[in-house]
């Protein structure tokens, strides 16, 4: 599944990097300890925090992650932003609660084939 179909059917918005919206997803990674997602994330998830600063993108692009999903209506800062940009990593927002979130991401990826 890609980080387009996600968007699509989940009603969310990219922030930056749209053109690479066609990222594959192999999974996902839910959390807000940095070291946490680090030791236990994968290439090829993508990411749902509640964090908004730069060093999300560091571990993002560390860990090969297909992109960050932004959970809360929170904002990623402007310098997040431009490293995610320059980076390559999808940075995407949702309004809704990271738990909601997670379950929808997780039913679409393994219910709608």
């Amino acid at each position: 599944m890609t980080l387009e179909t996600i968007v699509n059917e989940l009603g969310l918005k990219c922030k930056c990097c749209w053109e690479k919206l066609g990222n594959e997803v192999d999974g996902g990674y839910a959390g807000d300890l940095l070291s946490d997602v680090m030791g236990n994330s994968k290439k090829g998830n993508v990411w749902v925090t509640r964090q908004v600063h730069l060093n999300i993108v560091a571990v993002a692009s560390l860990k090969e992650h297909a992109g960050i999903i932004i959970v809360q209506g929170a904002s990623p800062d402007k310098d997040t932003l431009e490293k995610a940009q320059k980076e390559g990593i999808p940075i995407i927002v949702s309004d809704l609660p990271e738990f909601e979130l997670v379950g929808k991401i997780y039913h679409l990826m393994h219910f709608s084939r």
